[in-house]
Parts: structure tokens; C-alpha cells; sequence
């Protein structure tokens, strides 16, 4: 196994990865102007936080092409092999988030006029699914370039923004929706299923 090759694919994968996620946004097709009933522009701290918790990942770099620790090549292989899944499995997860929300998606946590509590889609599994796949995507970047000390910084300057995102939207949530609301958190947890309790 070339392990020189192998690296320069996942990266290239990866590079496709970030692509399609600026497309997923850039590209949607724009929704009618809706009505807002309640906003949070405290979330944008935390988007603000979460975004910049992929600049560690991307400018602080081990040498290109290798491996972020040494391992066997079986173990290479299959990391790599993880990588990839993890970025694609996470673009996949954004993009069928942000279709299932359609018109109420905003950078802002807001409330709209005839807001629904979107349940379907990716939203059966967490119910932050846009948030699972920016972190599946900055732990794939982070394993393709940098090294685990800055992946782990990274991924605790995205939990502190995620959050913070967290908060906001779902005090919006909870006085919108109610029960119904306070059902669906009892049944789905928020990130990741060892993580269900972020409120």
C-alpha cells in the first residue's frame, strides 16, 4: 500500500466534502420572505464559535500526506477508510437537514410564522443534525491534516459554540412548541446519541 497515495485521496475527498457543504448553502434554492414571530441573536456567538474551530484544523498542519500518528498499515487503511465515511456521511447529514427544514432554516435561531417542529429526515436520529455533521466534518479534517492535540482544541471550541447554538434554539423551540417540544427532546437526543442531554 502506498500510504503517500492513500493520504492525497482522503485529502482530496475531504476538499470535495467542504465544497459540497459551501454548495449545500450556497446553492439552495431561497425560500419566500417568511415573517419572524421570536429571534436569538445570541446564537450567532455560537455559530461564530463554531466556526472558528475549523481554522485550527485547516492552518495548523503536520506534514502533508502522512498519518496522524504512527500505525500498521491495516490500521491506516481502515482509518482512513473511516475518514472518508465520516465525510460524507456528515455532508449527507447537512444537506438532508437543511432540505427537510426548507424555509425555517436561518443562521440566527428563530421562530417564523407557521414554524412546524420538523421531525422527519435526519431529524428522527438527533435534533441537531446540521451540528452532528459540522462536527463529523471537523474531525474528518482534523484526522486527514492536523495533529490530535488541535483536533481535540478544535472540537472543544466547536462544543462551547455548539453549545451555546443549543441553548438558544431550543429556548425558542420549548416556547413554541410546548409538550410537544419536551416530548421530542425526551425521545431524541440533541448531538450525538452519548450525548442526549444538551439543553
Amino acid at each position: 500500500m502506498n500510504r503517500e497515495v492513500l493520504h492525497i485521496g482522503v485529502f482530496a475527498v475531504i476538499v470535495l466534502c467542504w465544497l459540497a457543504f459551501g454548495g449545500i448553502f450556497l446553492f439552495r434554492k431561497k425560500p419566500p420572505q417568511t415573517s419572524e414571530r421570536m429571534r436569538d441573536r445570541r446564537s450567532v456567538v455560537g455559530i461564530g464559535l463554531q466556526g472558528l474551530s475549523y481554522p485550527f484544523v485547516w492552518l495548523i498542519r503536520r506534514e502533508r500526506f502522512t498519518s496522524i500518528m504512527p500505525l500498521s498499515p491495516s490500521i491506516e487503511l481502515a482509518l482512513a477508510v473511516m475518514t472518508v465515511a465520516l465525510g460524507v456521511v456528515s455532508v449527507w447529514m447537512i444537506w438532508s437537514a437543511v432540505r427537510a427544514l426548507g424555509k425555517q432554516w436561518s443562521l440566527a435561531a428563530r421562530v417564523v410564522e407557521d414554524h412546524k417542529l420538523v421531525m422527519e429526515g435526519p431529524y428522527r436520529f438527533v435534533r441537531h443534525p446540521i451540528y452532528t455533521g459540522m462536527l463529523g466534518l471537523l474531525l474528518a479534517t482534523g484526522l486527514s491534516l492536523s495533529y490530535w492535540s488541535i483536533l481535540l482544541l478544535a472540537v472543544i471550541v466547536f462544543g462551547i459554540g455548539t453549545a451555546v447554538r443549543v441553548h438558544s434554539e431550543e429556548k425558542l423551540l420549548q416556547g413554541a412548541f410546548g409538550s410537544d417540544w419536551n416530548a421530542y427532546v425526551r425521545r431524541v437526543p440533541a448531538i450525538l446519541p452519548l450525548w442526549p442531554r444538551l439543553r
